[in-house]
Parts: C-alpha cells; structure tokens; sequence
C-alpha cells in the first residue's frame, strides 16, 4: 500500500521548509520528484537530494506568478517522464502586519503567490490530469483556511480561498479521475516563520492551543501526502486534511 513507484510527482515550492520534506517523503515512496521553486541554486540541490534517494529528479526553475513558467515545467517533466500523476502547489509567502498598515502592493503579492499561483498550476497540470483521466492535486492550505490569526490578514485570506478553490476543483474534476485535496499544517517550524514563533508571545500561544504541547515535525507531514498522491485515495476528494496536534479540535485544553 501507498506505494508510488512508476509516478512522477511535480512539488512547486519544493526546495526548502514544508515542500522539500514533502517531496523527500513522496521520494521515499517510490515516485519521481520535480521539486521546483525560483531559486536555482535551491532547486539544483533538491533535485540531488531526490536522486540520492534512488528515484529521478530534474532541476527545473518555476515561478508560480508566470504562467509560461509553468507550462515549461510541465513540457520539460513529460519530456522527462512522459505523465504527471501528482502535483503538489507548496509555493506560499507570508507577512505579519497589522490590517490597516498593509499595502494593497503586499496584498496583492501574497494573493498572487499563495492563490493565483496554486489556480494557474492547478490549470495548467489539472488539463493534462484530465486528457489522462487520472491524477492527484495536493495543496497546502493553513490553519488560517479555518480560524482567524493575528494579524496576517492577508496570508488568512488567501489560505481560505486556496481551501475553497480545492473543494470547487474536486467537484468538476472529479467525474475525469482527478482527486484535488489539501493538507493544512498545524504550527511546524520553518524558515518562513521561525522569527514568529520562536520565544514570543506568539509561539507561546500556538503551544497553548495545541493538545500536543508542541510544534510539529515537518517529517509528520509526508505522511498525509503520500496517503493522498497514492491509489489508496482514489475515493477521497475534496477534502482539507489538517494536521496540526488538535489544533482544530482544541477548545479548553487545561
């Protein structure tokens, strides 16, 4: 079971934090990983890492704001590997900000990363999902996708939107064999937010609210994608699958 030999798998966003620690885990499962992301030297050393791993790997530059971009991702990995069973949309920015000072320029940056990012690849793959008949969507959703967080207004609302996106993607594609999920990740520690969580009132908070009492190993999260990249899903659509300690269950925890 959860066994992804013989597929290829594209992680946009999957050269650092999160994305990375998903392709290692859809790696490990036996598929092909095309972790991509802006920064060529990052992409060259995710590509190495997934080769050390024993499956094939490319080194192919993305941004998610370019939709040429994509479909040149999507050209060079079906030269490569001829099918793309699994897309997984991790390309994501954040800006902590109280509302009222947030430009509309940060608002829109973050929008057109997080959510206009995750639609355009989510087309461009979703197409070639669906000339075949079969494919996997996996996008990263937030805590955010369900309760407000303090002010990150603009993070939250795109994160929403992603969580509507998926289960309105996983409704017309559903009847052409394409499943389209999200995983939501509780509090996990990354570059992105360290400077968030690390000593703060903040971090001191997410702890409170979190039955676990700690913050998430990013390893905990290759689980529920390779769950969801795998055949063992082929009935699961439309779903946001947090993981996050029970955060979202949490109510009064002492």
């Amino acid at each position: 079971m959860f066994n992804l030999s013989g597929k290829t798998a594209v992680v946009i966003g999957g050269t650092s934090g999160i994305g990375l620690t998903l392709a290692r885990g859809l790696a490990r499962a036996g598929a092909n990983v095309v972790p991509t992301g802006r920064r060529t030297n990052l992409v060259a050393s995710a590509a190495d890492e997934i080769r050390s791993l024993g499956p094939r790997s490319l080194a192919v530059t993305t941004d998610v704001t370019d939709r040429t971009s994509i479909e040149a991702l999507l050209s060079t990995a079906l030269e490569e590997f001829r099918t793309v069973e699994i897309l997984v949309n991790c390309a994501g920015r954040t800006m902590r900000r109280p509302t009222l000072e947030v430009p509309e320029s940060e608002w829109n940056e973050i929008m057109e990363t997080n959510l206009n990012g995750t639609l355009r690849a989510c087309q461009v793959f979703g197409r070639h999902m669906i000339e075949r008949r079969h494919g996997r969507i996996i996008n990263i959703a937030s805590l955010s996708s369900f309760v407000g967080l303090f002010e990150v207004a603009a993070y939250g609302a795109s994160k929403s939107a992603v969580a509507s996106l998926t289960r309105s993607l996983a409704i017309e594609w559903a009847p052409h064999g394409v499943c389209v999920n999200a995983i939501a990740p509780g509090v996990f520690r990354t570059e992105m937010n360290t400077a968030l969580l690390d000593g703060t009132p903040r971090g001191q908070e997410f702890l409170l609210r979190t039955p676990m009492k700690r913050f998430g190993k990013l390893e905990e999260l290759a689980g529920a994608a390779v769950y969801l990249a795998s055949d063992e899903s082929s009935f699961v659509t439309g779903q946001i699958l947090a993981v996050d300690g029970g955060f979202l269950a949490s109510g009064v925890n002492q």
